[in-house]
C-alpha cells in the first residue's frame, strides 16, 4: 500500500496518467476534491479559490493571514484524504506536503510544449499563437503562486521520486514505470511511515483548530504529544495559553499537550 502523487502541468497527460495508474492498482484518485474541501473551510467560494490557485495568491492579501489560513486549511483537507492509504493524487503541491512521508512516491509529468500547444487549440478553439501565451501564462503563474505560497518551484527535479516526459514513452509506458515503482519496498507503508503520516495529520487538526486564535501558531505532534510554539507576547497571556491547551485537549487522538515560547521548541524531541 502507498500514496503516489502527481504534479503536472496543464495539457501535460498527467491527469490521465494518474487516473490509468489509480484504474491499474485499485486506488482512489482524486485532487480537485481537496479544494472543495479547503473552499469550504476558508469560506471562499470554489470558483474564486480556484481562480486564485490559478492567477497568484493576490486574493489573500484582503485576508487577515490569508496565506497561513489556506495552506492550514488545505494541508488539512489533503492529509486527511491521502490518510488512508492507496490514493493518487494529483493536484496543488500534494509533493511538499508529503515530502517527509516515506511510502509517497513523488511524480512529476512533463511532455513537449508543442505537444501541449495542439491540445489546447484543439481543445479551446484558437490559434497557435494564443495557445502558446495561454500556456506560458499558466505555466508562470503556478510558478508564482507555489514560489509565494510554499517557497518551491514545481519545476525542480529534486522535490520527485520520478520525472516522466511524455512522449517518446508513452502514457501507458509512464503508467507501467508508477506503477511498477510503487511496489518496490522502499514505498510500502510501515508501521512507523504511517505513525509519522497520523502525527501530521493530528498536527494540521490542531493548527485548523487554533487557526482563528493563533494563525502563526507553531504545532509539533509525535505519538499523540502535542508541542505549541507560541510567541513571547502569548506566553505572557496565561488565560490565552490556557484557552488553547484546554482547545487542543479535546482534540481526538491528543495526549497531552504542552506551550512553550516559540525559539525554545526543540522539535527533535
Amino acid at each position: 500500500m502507498a500514496i503516489i502523487t502527481i504534479s503536472r502541468g496543464s495539457y501535460s497527460k498527467g491527469k490521465e496518467v494518474a487516473e490509468k495508474v489509480a484504474l491499474k492498482l485499485g486506488y482512489q484518485c482524486f485532487a480537485r476534491e481537496v479544494l472543495l474541501g479547503a473552499s469550504k473551510e476558508f469560506n471562499i467560494p470554489q470558483i474564486k479559490l480556484a481562480r486564485a490557485i490559478h492567477d497568484a495568491p493576490s486574493i489573500f492579501e484582503r485576508f487577515s493571514y490569508g496565506k497561513e489560513k489556506f495552506i492550514a486549511y488545505f494541508q488539512s483537507a489533503l492529509l486527511k484524504s491521502v490518510q488512508r492509504d492507496n490514493v493518487v493524487y494529483h493536484g496543488l503541491a500534494g509533493h511538499f506536503f508529503l515530502k517527509e512521508i516515506d511510502h509517497v512516491l513523488k511524480v512529476r509529468i512533463i511532455t513537449d510544449m508543442e505537444d501541449r500547444i495542439k491540445l489546447e487549440m484543439e481543445r479551446q478553439g484558437i490559434s497557435r499563437e494564443q495557445a502558446l501565451a495561454v500556456l506560458k501564462r499558466d505555466d508562470s503563474e503556478r510558478r508564482k503562486w507555489s514560489q509565494h505560497l510554499y517557497g518551491i518551484d514545481t519545476a525542480d527535479p529534486i522535490l520527485y521520486d520520478l520525472v516522466i516526459h511524455v512522449d517518446k514513452v508513452t502514457v501507458d509506458d509512464a503508467v507501467d514505470v508508477i506503477c511498477h515503482t510503487v511496489g518496490m519496498p522502499t514505498f510500502k507503508t510501515t508501521f512507523e511511515s504511517q505513525k509519522a503520516l497520523d502525527d501530521l495529520v493530528l498536527a494540521s487538526e490542531v493548527k485548523t483548530t487554533l487557526i482563528e486564535i493563533k494563525p502563526d501558531i507553531e504545532v509539533f505532534v509525535r505519538d499523540g504529544d502535542v508541542s505549541l510554539g507560541a510567541s513571547a507576547l502569548i506566553m505572557k497571556d496565561p488565560s490565552l495559553v490556557q484557552e488553547m491547551e484546554r482547545i487542543v485537549r479535546r482534540i481526538p487522538g491528543v495526549k497531552d499537550v504542552s506551550v512553550k515560547s516559540s525559539h525554545l521548541v526543540d522539535w527533535s524531541d
